[in-house]
């Protein structure tokens, strides 16, 4: 019955063959979309160590991986180049309350994201069975409680809009790192960043350069002491995020998260890619 003429198919009913046609287009194009979500891949495993609270180590067919979890960014702990951060040992301390050694756990790749950082360790939501048929994602978990940052690399992840919702509701209960009395969402306490006494050594403030202002008149020093409010997409182009990480290397806005000097390296031109000194 597809062989009949344009004319027909054209006024054919519901049942024809034009019909057939679009609901064909219209699943290809279902396909396409929730692609990504269909090839995501799942392993299992069993936690050896918790490094710190966004870097854990799993036994996967009896070899052990370093896992950088996805989404999720924690005050730092056992950097050798950074102090203790704010909240940092009990984010470490959290981490290992819901990752005991041995706890089986499931690793799940995001397609969105790489397999592997430029560390070589695997990238991958860690998911646990906290109770026979119910689950928790660690990341979310750790935003929720405030023990940790939404952390977008690139592109959001799978369950960013999750993550997202996740840190608004902890930052608004003020849990965690985002209590007044705790870190106010920074990195160090705000008694740390207003005073230079007392302002751990790796974070030491510094003078701001006389080139804090850029010749399209974009002024980096009127974003240094707002806190954490501005990420990538704040900034017209990648010269005005070097000029704020280079006005303040202390990068509470996060834009040099890989520590190479270089803000917001993906974002437009034009671009200052001269690594800021820490």
């Amino acid at each position: 019955r597809c062989g009949r003429s344009t004319e027909s198919l054209a006024t054919a009913p519901y049942g024809g063959c034009m019909m057939i046609w679009r609901t064909i287009a219209i699943v290809a194009i279902a396909v396409t979309l929730w692609a990504p979500v269909a090839q995501a891949q799942s392993v299992t495993g069993t936690i050896v160590r918790v490094v710190d609270g966004d870097t854990v180590d799993v036994r996967v067919d009896g070899k052990v991986e370093r896992i950088r979890i996805i989404g999720l960014d924690t005050p730092e702990t056992v950097d050798p180049r950074k102090a203790v951060q704010c909240f940092g040992r009990e984010a470490s301390a959290h981490g290992k309350e819901l990752l005991p050694i041995g706890t089986p756990v499931t690793l799940e790749a995001d397609p969105s994201q790489d397999a592997r950082d430029r560390y070589g360790r695997m990238l991958a939501f860690i998911i646990v069975e906290t109770e026979p048929g119910t689950t928790i994602n660690y990341t979310r978990e750790m935003i929720a409680g405030g023990y940790g940052h939404h952390y977008v690399y690139r592109r959001p992840s799978l369950y960013a809009d999750a993550f997202a919702l996740a840190q608004d509701d902890a930052q608004v209960g003020g849990f965690g790192l985002w209590g007044a009395d705790t870190c106010a969402g920074q990195a160090y306490p705000k008694r740390d960043l207003e005073d230079d006494a007392t302002a751990p050594a790796s974070v030491a403030l510094v003078p701001v350069e006389d080139d804090a202002t850029l010749a399209d008149g974009f002024d980096a020093r009127t974003f240094i002491g707002k806190g954490d409010a501005f990420n990538c997409p704040a900034f017209a182009s990648q010269a005005q995020a070097q000029a704020v990480l280079r006005a303040d290397p202390r990068d509470p806005n996060r834009l040099d998260p890989d520590r190479d000097g270089v803000a917001c390296e993906s974002s437009r031109a034009p671009r200052d890619t001269t690594p800021v000194k820490r």
